[in-house]
C-alpha cells in the first residue's frame, strides 16, 4: 500500500467511534433529510436502483438509500470502518454489503452499477484521474456519479474555525495528523472544482455540472455537523 494511503488508513482507524457517532446522530437528525434531498436531485426517478458508495465510512450515504428502497454496495479502504457499517446495518436493519476495497481501484465488473456515489472523499485521493476512469467504467450506459466534496486541502487552518464545527472535538494531534495528509496531497491537486470538470472529461464523462450552492442548503447553521470549508456536488454521466 502507498505510504500516503497508509496514513490515511492510521488516521480513520483512529476516529472511527467518533464518526460513528456524529454519522448515527446525523441520520437520526434533519440533516438526513436535507442529504437525501440531495441525492434525489440527480438519482433516476424509480426503486431499486444498484448504487456503489465509494468511501463510505460507517455507511451513511449508503443507509439512507437502502431506506429508500434501492441496492447498496458500500467500499472503504479502512477496515475498521467497514466492520462499523456492517454492525450498524444489522442494529438499523438496513440491508447493504460493505467491502474493504481502495476507492481508486473497485474491484467489480464493468457496468454494474446505475450510480456511483461518494462523499469527502475524493480530496484524499492521490490519483484522481485513475479514480475517475475507474468509476466511469463502472457505472451503466447513463449511469451518473454524484460526488459530494471540498477543496480540503485549501480550507481554513483549526485556528481560525468556528467554535461550532465537525472537528472540534480532535485532539491537537489528530488535527496535526489530519493536517499533514493534507500537506502529502496538497501537490498533486489544482484548485477544485474546476480541475474535477477537466479530469470528467478527460475520463469521457459526459452532461458533467457542478453545483456550489449544496454548502449553504446543508450548512446553513454551525452545529456540530457544521462543516466551514464550502462542499459543491459534481455530478455527470456515463
Amino acid at each position: 500500500m502507498e505510504y500516503i494511503k497508509e496514513k490515511i488508513v492510521h488516521y480513520w482507524s483512529k476516529r472511527v467511534e467518533n464518526f460513528s457517532n456524529l454519522r448515527i446522530q446525523e441520520l437520526e437528525g434533519e440533516k438526513h433529510l436535507l442529504w437525501l434531498s440531495e441525492l434525489k436531485r440527480y438519482l433516476p426517478d424509480r426503486t431499486g436502483l444498484k448504487i456503489l458508495d465509494i468511501g463510505t465510512g460507517t455507511g451513511f450515504l449508503a443507509f439512507l438509500l437502502a431506506a429508500e428502497g434501492h441496492h447498496l454496495t458500500g467500499i472503504d479502504l479502512t477496515e475498521d470502518m467497514i466492520q462499523e457499517a456492517k454492525r450498524l446495518s444489522r442494529v438499523l436493519e438496513l440491508p447493504a454489503q460493505f467491502y474493504v476495497m481502495d476507492g481508486e481501484n473497485p474491484d467489480f465488473p464493468d457496468g454494474s452499477f446505475d450510480a456511483v456515489i461518494t462523499r469527502n472523499l475524493t480530496w484524499s485521493l492521490p490519483h484522481l484521474a485513475q479514480a475517475y476512469a475507474q468509476w466511469r467504467k463502472l457505472l451503466k450506459p447513463q449511469g451518473v456519479l454524484i460526488n459530494f466534496d471540498a477543496d480540503y486541502c485549501r480550507e481554513q487552518p483549526p485556528e481560525n474555525l468556528p467554535k461550532d464545527h465537525a472537528h472540534k472535538d480532535l485532539s491537537f494531534s489528530m488535527l496535526q495528523e489530519y493536517e499533514s495528509i493534507k500537506d502529502i496531497i496538497r501537490p498533486t491537486q489544482k484548485p477544485r472544482p474546476l480541475w474535477d470538470r477537466e479530469l470528467l472529461e478527460k475520463a469521457g464523462y459526459q452532461n458533467i455540472s457542478v453545483d456550489t450552492g449544496v454548502w449553504k442548503r446543508i450548512y446553513g447553521q454551525a452545529d456540530q455537523f457544521y462543516n466551514p470549508t464550502p462542499i459543491f456536488t459534481i455530478t455527470a454521466t456515463a
